[in-house]
């Protein structure tokens, strides 16, 4: 996957919580923090439009024998997707 480099401006709160996440161990970077949120972002925005998609499906049919339950397993099932197909794409 290409890389593009970017200048962004934070306030100092937001670069010591940066920071803070690097201290952990986890992050080498202040980009991997960044990237990591960002995905994270990504994925929590394809488990809204799933949700949306399926009271949208819902509401066209009027009933639905799916239960709250069903739904958020399929959500679940949907961001695991969008996790294997991501960590596939940084292979």
């Amino acid at each position: 996957m290409t890389m593009v480099k970017k200048s962004i401006t934070v306030t100092d709160q937001q670069n010591q919580w940066i920071h803070s996440q690097m201290a952990t161990g986890h992050y080498a970077s202040d980009s991997e923090v960044l990237r990591e949120l960002i995905r994270k972002e990504q994925i929590r925005n394809t488990e809204i439009d799933t949700i949306r998609l399926e009271l949208s499906k819902a509401e066209k049919l009027g009933f639905t024998d799916l239960t709250p339950t069903d739904i958020m397993y399929a959500v679940i099932e949907k961001r695991n997707e969008q996790k294997t197909k991501q960590a596939n794409n940084f292979q």
